[in-house]
């Protein structure tokens, strides 16, 4: 069987958020960002790249580790997106506040579509939405991450193949 080196998990948690950083450019600058299906698919390309890099992991120590040894491989590779991802949101609402101010107008397009909600009602939620911007990016970012991370460190883990070593093996007299 042929020795391959694994991935290690700073590696596919970049390869991960650099897909993530290149979906949310598209999204954003195509004015898409108001399409939930496309929202549910960063979501998917999460589960489906973590699945992906804790069975190519546990394939490059052949199917020897344990399913707490391949969640934690995921888990902290999800870290590092988490982190990256958190980075990029700063970055992108700094360089380009007008997105900033548009996800604002979508809030109150939204909150306008409801007859229940009045208009003071809507000018109060959009003022707390402004002061607490930051805070509900990165907290929000930083928990829906790590939760769809969590979700498919754990789905990687179940389904990749597991063989472990018996401790019998490679024993010297």
């Amino acid at each position: 069987m042929e020795d391959r080196k694994p991935i290690s998990h700073v590696t596919a948690g970049l390869i991960i958020a650099a897909v993530l950083v290149v979906f949310s450019i598209i999204i954003n600058f195509m004015g898409l960002t108001q399409q939930r299906s496309l929202g549910l698919l960063q979501y998917v390309l999460i589960i489906g790249g973590l699945i992906y890099f804790i069975t190519q992991y546990g394939k490059a120590n052949n199917y020897t580790l344990s399913f707490g040894n391949l969640f934690a491989y995921g888990f902290k590779a999800t870290a590092v997106f988490t982190i990256i991802n958190i980075v990029f949101l700063i970055i992108f609402f700094l360089v380009f506040p007008e997105m900033k101010e548009k996800s604002f107008e979508l809030a109150r397009q939204q909150m306008e579509e409801n007859p229940n909600v009045s208009e003071d009602q809507i000018e109060q939620g959009i003022d707390i939405a402004r002061r607490f911007f930051w805070v509900g990016l990165i907290g929000g970012t930083m928990f829906f991450m790590i939760l769809i991370g969590a979700i498919g460190s754990l789905i990687g883990a179940a389904v990749t193949k597991k063989r472990p070593a018996s401790p019998f093996e490679n024993q010297s007299i």
